[in-house]
């Protein structure tokens, strides 16, 4: 069941996502979190820290899991995945270190870090599973053609993505991760609610076949139309072909 709710803009996009992240952090102080990184929810971030700073709302027994990280970047490396969210959110927040997770991409076995962070997952529930989205209809780093059955995998990076990420690496690509750890697809629709937030003409393909199209690993966020509980948010642009 998908709910579709159009803003004017991504100011409005982020203040709407806002709420729905706050009322369930505030209705329950131990809810377990889904988080993504991108563009996408930085105003949804500023605005969870400002409410923080203002409303005294606590974090402390709230756990987090990030749905990816970059193989080859340690984590304390301007670019990770690891850096951006203490960046753009923990560092702002009374979280407790130890209830922060993501992908390990240290050491040489990637798929034992994959089999641990599945495991991880496994003992927990999440309560909200937040998302981003790919104009290739992309969910994490699951790109089209990924199985729907999928779990945490190492991934290689699609050339598109490659290409999208050099603006990060100073357009060097030889710097730019090839390959990522992200949460599989049955991982996220494992989440007892999802909130996708997108904006902008380049999305609104991805969102249309989202929401309305085929169910099909062509696009692989067409799946969320098989989950029980979707809340879309989108700008106008990205609903224009809706």
């Amino acid at each position: 069941m998908i709910k579709v709710i159009v803003c004017k803009d991504y100011e409005e996009v982020s203040d709407k996502a806002a709420e729905i992240m706050l009322d369930v952090v505030k209705s329950n102080p131990k809810a377990v979190l889904g988080l993504a990184t991108g563009s996408s929810p930085i105003g949804l971030y500023q605005r969870m820290i400002k409410d923080h700073q203002e409303n005294n709302t606590s974090y402390a027994e709230i756990t987090t899991f990030n749905l990816d990280e970059y193989v080859g970047l340690n984590p304390d490396h301007p670019q990770s995945y690891h850096t951006f969210m203490h960046e753009n959110l923990f560092n702002h927040l009374d979280i407790k270190k130890e209830n922060v997770n993501l992908p390990s991409v240290l050491g040489d076995d990637m798929q034992a870090n994959c089999d641990a962070y599945n495991e991880l997952l496994s003992k927990y529930s999440i309560n909200l599973q937040l998302l981003g989205i790919g104009s290739n209809g992309h969910l994490a780093f699951n790109e089209p053609g990924t199985p729907f059955d999928s779990v945490t995998q190492v991934v290689d990076l699609v050339e598109s993505t490659i290409q999208d990420n050099a603006r990060f690496f100073d357009y060097d690509l030889s710097k730019v991760p090839t390959q990522s750890i992200t949460m599989g697809i049955e991982n996220i629709m494992e989440a007892e609610k999802i909130l996708l937030i997108a904006s902008g003409k380049n999305k609104a393909e991805a969102i249309y076949q989202t929401v309305k199209g085929e169910v099909s690993t062509d696009w692989p966020a067409s799946i969320l139309q098989r989950h029980q509980d979707v809340t879309v948010v989108v700008d106008e642009e990205a609903a224009s072909l809706l």
